[in-house]
């Protein structure tokens, strides 16, 4: 009986273990591929046999995204309690990125992209789904963040399905310039975040710019005119990992934004615009062949990976800006 128990014996399993856990976590954080929204979309529209309207695309890509965050493997990671995953937190932070994408989606086709006017009523399926999105994404119990999200995207099915049927006018998407611009600044303001926590993942002096413009604007407390902007090295691979999640799910909406958009893009002639801003978050994408993310200074021996990424971001979010100033043009 002893021998059967023996240090050795118990040190095997317990390596054999860890081992299985290591290889199991590596493969839980493999970042998803790219979906081609495009395809998805027409596939959905010929299985429930519907013709693919205005506002399909765009509801087919935020219920692909955040399927995916329920479907990856291992699941949704970010609120798991237990071994290997409560030892992950790169995929946790790509997830969160991706979450951050689908609210602001969500809030967006709920608000505008669903709504003729200010005064119109709320489609009941988004009023449903967008909050869902918004509980604690680390809650995994009473209720775990998985069961609110599956019950989102259970009314974004139900949405998509009124859009295509043509008894229920009552669903509807509205394909207009105004409301791809309210999205748009949601977007910019999200962009130019990552922007500035990935780059502050070398320490610098920034120069306080909050009333900049304004000779009489005020702020509630007093500010530095100047202060050191660093992120923590321990959380420099987090933040960037999070803004690869968040660029993973602008890239899908682009690209659905793209289908059901056209005809506003190219009378603003700014369907190149959206083109390039593609480009750059597929740039952002490219895989990491280091096996921990660099954090080298300037023209350092080693990288900065955080830099690379904020210059596809920030090159993303001054396309952004350019594409909201040709949409407010007449």
């Amino acid at each position: 009986m002893t021998d059967k128990f023996s240090p050795k014996t118990i040190a095997t399993v317990l390596g054999a273990i860890l081992l299985i856990n290591y290889f199991i976590g590596v493969y839980w954080s493999f970042e998803p591929n790219q979906i081609d929204i495009k395809q998805e979309a027409i596939a959905d529209a010929q299985k429930e046999q519907v013709k693919l309207v205005v506002g399909y695309t765009t509801t087919t890509s935020l219920i692909r995204v955040a399927e995916t965050l329920l479907n990856k493997p291992g699941g949704y990671l970010a609120n798991d309690a237990m071994p290997p995953s409560v030892f992950l937190d790169n995929i946790p932070s790509w997830e969160f990125g991706v979450l951050e994408m689908v609210r602001d989606m969500s809030l967006v086709m709920r608000q505008e992209f669903s709504r003729s006017q200010s005064q119109s009523t709320e489609n009941p399926y988004l009023q449903k789904a967008q909050p869902r999105f918004n509980i604690d994404h680390r809650s995994w119990a009473f209720p775990s963040a998985e069961s609110e999200y599956g019950k989102a995207i259970k009314e974004l099915y139900l949405y998509r399905k009124a859009l295509a049927d043509n008894r229920t006018p009552s669903a509807q998407f509205y394909a207009r310039a105004d409301n791809l611009r309210d999205w748009l600044k949601e977007v910019e303001k999200r962009l130019g975040s990552y922007s500035q926590r990935l780059s502050a993942s070398v320490g610098r002096d920034q120069l306080n710019i909050d009333l900049a413009g304004d000779s009489v604007a005020q702020q509630s407390t007093y500010g530095e005119p100047s202060m050191q902007v660093k992120t923590s090295w321990w959380k420099i691979d987090d933040v960037f990992y999070e803004a690869r999640g968040a660029s993973w799910a602008l890239l899908h909406f682009l690209k659905a934004i793209e289908v059901d958009f056209n005809d506003v893009l190219e009378k603003k002639n700014a369907k190149v615009s959206v083109q390039q801003i593609i480009r750059e978050l597929e740039a952002s994408q490219q895989p990491v062949w280091s096996p921990m993310i660099l954090n080298g200074d300037g023209f350092g021996m080693l990288a900065n990976h955080s830099l690379v990424m904020a210059n596809y971001i920030s090159r993303a979010n001054a396309a952004l800006i350019d594409l909201n100033t040709l949409l407010s043009q007449g």
